[in-house]
C-alpha cells in the first residue's frame, strides 16, 4: 500500500513539476530552466543528503555496469521532453500520453529482461491493459 501512495505522489510531483517548468522556460529558454531543475535537484540532493546519513560518495566508483549512472543525462532530457510536450499539448493531454509511454517501455523493459530487469513472461491482460490506454488517449483528445 505505501508503494502505491508513493506511486501516487510521484505522479502528481510530475504534473506540478511539468507545469511549473513550462511557465520558467517560457519566461527564459529551455535550457537555462532545464539547468536551473537540475542544479536546484542537485543541491535540494546534497542538503538531504547531509542530513540524512552521509552515504559514502565515492560508492559511485563502484556501481556496475557503468551505463546505469547516466540517468542524471537521462533526466536532463526528460525535462526537456515534458517542458515542450506541455507546452504544446498541455498539462493534461501530454501527462497522459507520458504515462502510457511510461507503461509500455516499463513493460518491454520488464519482457525482454533488459538493464538486468528480471524478464517476465507475456501476459494478455497487459497488452489488453496497454490497448486500453492507447484508446482512452484518442478518447481523450
Amino acid at each position: 500500500m505505501i508503494g502505491f501512495m508513493i506511486a501516487l505522489i510521484s505522479g502528481a510531483l510530475m504534473s506540478i513539476q511539468g507545469v511549473f517548468n513550462t511557465g520558467v522556460t517560457k519566461q527564459t529558454s529551455m535550457w537555462v530552466a532545464t539547468g536551473w531543475v537540475q542544479l536546484s535537484a542537485f543541491i535540494t540532493c546534497i542538503v538531504l543528503w547531509y542530513f540524512s546519513g552521509r552515504e559514502n560518495i565515492s560508492s559511485l566508483l563502484e556501481v556496475q555496469p557503468k551505463y546505469i549512472l547516466v540517468g542524471g543525462i537521462i533526466g536532463a532530457f526528460i525535462t526537456y521532453t515534458v517542458v515542450k510536450s506541455m507546452g504544446t499539448l498541455g498539462p493534461a493531454k501530454a501527462t497522459i500520453v507520458i504515462v502510457v509511454s511510461q507503461i509500455l517501455v516499463a513493460y518491454g523493459i520488464e519482457f525482454f529482461g533488459l538493464f538486468g530487469v528480471e524478464r517476465v513472461g507475456f501476459e494478455w491482460k497487459k497488452l489488453i491493459g496497454a490497448v486500453v490506454a492507447i484508446i482512452g488517449i484518442m478518447i481523450f483528445n
